[in-house]
């Protein structure tokens, strides 16, 4: 499976045992947002790859808004800063799907 698939790649344990999983996708969207901030803000792009909000998620994963148009599967987002951050639950895994800029086109 592959980066399009939503398969997640990398995991945090945390004392919960939650999983904190982050799709391909998702970190493609980290390495994107940073070489478009770095030549103009260096700041900025600094901020967008540590995105605090995310490794609270596991600790309240249901705290985020749930998105009914992805249908059965429990997709969420949260919003932090000038990011939207969509992630799904499955069984006791968050997956971070994707992270776009509250200006960004989708």
């Amino acid at each position: 499976m592959g980066p399009q698939s939503g398969t997640p790649v990398a995991a945090n344990r945390r004392a919960d045992s939650v999983a904190l999983r982050w799709t391909q996708s998702a970190y493609g969207d980290l390495r994107r947002l940073y070489e478009f901030l770095e030549p103009v803000n260096p700041g900025a792009a600094v901020r967008s790859v540590r995105l605090n909000r995310v490794e609270r998620i596991p600790a309240e994963p249901r705290l985020g808004e749930r998105l009914p148009r992805f249908g059965p599967r429990e997709v969420r987002r949260v919003l932090a800063a000038k990011y939207e951050i969509r992630y799904e639950l499955r069984d006791s895994d968050v997956i971070v799907l994707r992270i776009f800029h509250a200006r960004e086109d989708r």
